[in-house]
């Protein structure tokens, strides 16, 4: 079944009545999700859509989003989903690049969507339609619209999704998936975390992102699962919807577990339901993993990808002895090895560039043949993550490559001393930097965000617990590792999956 649109349509078969999508008291069942794609297909036509044209979606978690997606598929088009926050220009950048002849946008984020829509118009030189997903008058207009209940045929290697990448190197580039790529991870995912009929899944990850989109609402619609949505994540709310709907796996990153942790609702809250908890995005700090799953009672399993790797790379397994701080093992199918600057393979153990090979990596980089060879130069994606095998054949990450901190000579790589950071029973997250130093070349400093209860009365007591906290690093790191400075702050900068934003961070 090469077109991913048949995980819907095959489910809705069999499971007709089950719910797949849920938003507090709004349910949609498996067929009433195919139903709505169907109309979505036809829509497309009547619009003068065409096989392989590009679909942008600009919306959050909700319910609409899934079956848009599906029908954007089942017609034969390539879905371009995008963040709703997103400014005019930035929107007129991502229709502009990827080429697209549609937009169907959130009713919060419709006036930005017209402008850059009008401004990519301009520069493809034709009219680029804005549909609004307004709610009800949506869902009337296209409920007026006969549905197709055919599924296009499509090759496996056909693009199903242009996925755009944060641009923290550049400006954003289209990562092109294909049905195949898809398909397989979405598979992989289902068998990792064992998602069957019946299990809920909480829906907080965001859909246009690649982590939430294979590994809850792909997943889903393959097995016959329940996705219970959360659209803005709320650590109250989340925990909430956990004892509401009987959350059986939740998917986040690290700080989503941070902030539930920190929340006082929690030691409150029925979590029985909860039976394995998948941790992606950036790394999870250890002492988070313990804490988890001493608070939750629930395995608590970090994995390992990226955008243009579908996403899952490797991943580590339920019931299994797990080495903390490890992202498992390479999933099926797929390949990796550490590679120094010129692409050779180096000694188990040391640290190298992780590459990637397998059915998870993408076709390329949308309309962009130099970005292509040079993140695929040799068959093996470069992730531009450091990383070691250990004996046993675990990954361990290192450190993003361009964040790693030269001083004095020395490579520093700030994973590691956020780890002792977040050993202090002050911190409540931390991002380790480097700022030009004239001496050093680069100097270290360390972003905290302190536990709201422990947070510093006044000036000399933030002074205070600076000193503390850099002391305590100092105690844990070797010499040329500590920070010499410690900022304390409310909270670090975040991404749309919560991800934290160094690039952001000014001291």
């Amino acid at each position: 079944m090469p077109n991913l649109a048949n995980n819907l349509a095959s489910t809705a078969l069999v499971h007709p009545d089950a719910v797949g999508i849920k938003l507090d008291d709004v349910e949609l069942t498996f067929a009433a999700l195919d139903g709505w794609s169907q109309r979505v297909s036809r829509l497309l036509a009547q619009k003068g859509v065409r096989r392989g044209d590009r679909v942008a979606l600009i919306m959050p978690n909700i319910p609409q989003m899934a079956f848009i997606y599906y029908g954007v598929l089942r017609f034969g088009a390539v879905v371009v989903p995008l963040n709703p926050l997103l400014k005019a220009r930035e929107v007129a950048y991502h229709l502009t690049d990827s080429g697209a002849r549609l937009v169907f946008a959130w009713e919060g984020i419709v006036a930005e969507a017209t402008k850059g829509a009008e401004q990519s118009a301009d520069d493809q030189g034709g009219a680029l339609e804005v549909i609004a997903v307004d709610g009800a008058t949506f869902m009337q207009q296209l409920g007026a619209v006969e549905p197709d209940p055919v599924v296009a045929t499509v090759d496996a290697d056909d693009t199903a999704v242009l996925l755009y990448t944060s641009g923290t190197t550049g400006r954003p580039k289209g990562a092109a998936l294909t049905h195949s790529n898809l398909h397989r991870n979405t598979e992989i995912s289902r068998d990792l975390m064992g998602t069957k009929v019946g299990d809920v899944l909480f829906g907080g990850l965001p859909f246009f992102h690649i982590f939430g989109q294979t590994c809850a609402l792909n997943a889903a619609m393959l097995t016959g699962a329940t996705v219970t949505l959360l659209p803005r994540f709320e650590p109250g709310k989340a925990l909430e919807i956990i004892a509401r709907d009987h959350v059986t796996i939740f998917e986040g990153v690290p700080t989503m577990y941070i902030a539930m942790l920190r929340h006082p609702s929690v030691a409150g809250t029925d979590l029985s339901s909860l039976r394995v908890a998948v941790s992606g995005g950036s790394a999870l700090p250890v002492e988070v993993l313990h804490e988890f799953e001493r608070v939750f009672t629930a395995e608590l399993l970090e994995g390992y990808g990226l955008s243009e790797t579908s996403p899952i790379v490797s991943f580590n397994r339920r019931g299994t002895v797990r080495k903390p701080g490890s992202i498992g093992t390479p999933v099926d199918g797929v390949e990796v090895r550490m590679v120094d600057t010129d692409g050779l393979e180096v000694p188990t153990g040391e640290v190298g560039e992780l590459a990637v090979r397998g059915h998870c990596v993408m076709k390329g980089y949308w309309n962009n043949a130099d970005a292509t060879a040079a993140a695929i130069p040799d068959g093996w994606f470069r992730t531009g993550d450091l990383a070691r095998f250990d004996e046993d054949g675990a990954i361990f990450i290192v450190d993003r490559k361009k964040d790693v901190i030269l001083r004095g000579g020395y490579n520093v790589y700030p994973r590691e001393v956020e780890e002792a950071l977040y050993e202090h029973p002050a911190v409540a997250e931390a991002a380790v930097i480097g700022v030009p130093d004239d001496l050093q070349g680069e100097e270290i400093v360390a972003v905290v965000g302190i536990k709201a209860e422990l947070a510093p009365a006044d000036d000399d007591a933030r002074e205070r617990l600076s000193s503390e906290i850099l002391e305590f690093a100092k105690e844990r790191v070797a010499a040329y590792k500590y920070p010499r400075r410690v900022v304390l702050v409310e909270a670090l900068p975040k991404g749309p999956t919560g991800k934290i934003l160094k690039r952001e961070i000014q001291v």
